[in-house]
């Protein structure tokens, strides 16, 4: 994906504060983000998501793994479980995007 200061305009979030989690999956393969926004896992880890990224060809997601936290493709994670079947679409914040 481009790496500029935004990857997307809009984002999904299950609440106004992108706070709440959206979904539980696991890692279908290894994946190691090109620079420090990115979150690594190895294949069968459980990921957490707290918002999607959409509008762009490549979807990233934001979620974590332990206590890691960022952005990954979102074809990697196979959906395990649903917290919420609510999805509020949201201009993206370049500051509330990169909040741990």
């Amino acid at each position: 994906p481009e790496l500029g200061r935004r990857f997307a305009e809009r984002k999904r979030c299950a609440d106004l504060e992108c706070s709440m989690l959206m979904c539980r999956g696991k890692a279908m393969r290894d994946f190691k983000g090109p620079d420090c926004r990115f979150v690594n896992f190895k294949k069968g880890e459980a990921v957490y998501v707290y918002y999607k990224l959409i509008g762009k060809p490549i979807e990233l997601w934001a979620g974590s793994v332990g206590s890691d936290f960022g952005y990954f493709p979102k074809d990697l994670l196979e959906i395990n479980h649903n917290y919420s079947n609510e999805e509020l679409e949201l201009p993206t914040d370049v500051s509330l995007t990169l909040v741990f």
